[in-house]
């Protein structure tokens, strides 16, 4: 983090948004990670980094039981209300993915989307989540990524840090693929998808000079960014390609 600010003090302030953002409460795409998770109705679901709760809301009903874990108090309380208005059971904890608190082989499912790009060790992380993870479960990762391109990977995450000073790094799908080989899993499926949104949308909650910022650097792409970025000014509007990667993968007898 090039300013040290921590997660939580940055969506500790825009928890409420989060419970309403179209990108993190997108049906269709929950619906998407569902079936790309196949979940088993005797397995237990942890969520990682739960945020408001759309992706364990969204598995619940398909497990047993499901617990969600967030490092910011304010996201789990929304969360928390969220799923007494639908009705659902979920446990909400405040934990840290790094130090996960459950015994290995604990869930049938381990979950984690939109919240990688925020983890300062993401392969220890990962360590994590398979060590909780049972042999023959799935963790489910959905995340905001870049294309297999250097100059889109440096813009992008410049972007990412401007809008939220708690960001690390927006993987590629080659790096996905290497890590997920280096803590011992089986691909079983990966998706790329990608949404054209409007700077507006991508900026919420970041400062006036980090607006600004983004801004300025967008006038300032080159051809080949904004060809990659589909990069396009509507009067004080930008819009621009956001990149997302989707993957399940199982956990083989002796990782973890």
């Amino acid at each position: 983090m090039s300013s040290g600010q921590r997660p939580q003090d940055v969506f500790g302030q825009r928890a409420d948004y989060y419970v309403h953002s179209q990108t993190h409460s997108d049906a269709e795409q929950l619906q998407r990670l569902v079936e790309m998770a196949q979940p088993q109705s005797h397995w237990r679901l942890l969520d990682v980094g739960a945020g408001t709760g759309h992706t364990a809301l969204a598995l619940a009903p398909h497990v047993a039981a499901s617990v969600g874990i967030d490092l910011t108090i304010e996201m789990l309380l929304q969360a928390q209300k969220l799923a007494a208005a639908r009705g659902q059971r979920v446990t909400w904890l405040l934990a840290d993915a790094q130090t996960l608190p459950f015994a290995d082989s604990s869930f049938g499912l381990v979950a984690c989307r939109r919240a990688a790009h925020h983890l300062v060790d993401v392969t220890g992380a990962l360590q994590e989540m398979v060590r909780v993870l049972a042999p023959g479960g799935v963790l489910l990762i959905d995340d905001r990524s870049i294309p297999e391109d250097d100059a889109i990977d440096v813009l992008m995450n410049q972007l990412d840090v401007w809008h939220d000073a708690s960001h690390i790094r927006q993987y590629r799908a080659s790096e996905w693929c290497d890590m997920i080989a280096a803590v011992g899993l089986r691909l079983r499926a990966l998706e790329g998808y990608v949404q054209h949104r409007p700077l507006s949308s991508f900026a919420h909650g970041a400062g006036p000079v980090e607006v600004a910022a983004m801004r300025q650097r967008l006038a300032r792409a080159t051809p080949h960014e904004r060809e990659w970025l589909a990069l396009e000014q509507q009067g004080q509007e930008w819009l621009f390609n956001n990149w997302y990667l989707s993957l399940a993968a199982v956990k083989v007898a002796g990782a973890g």
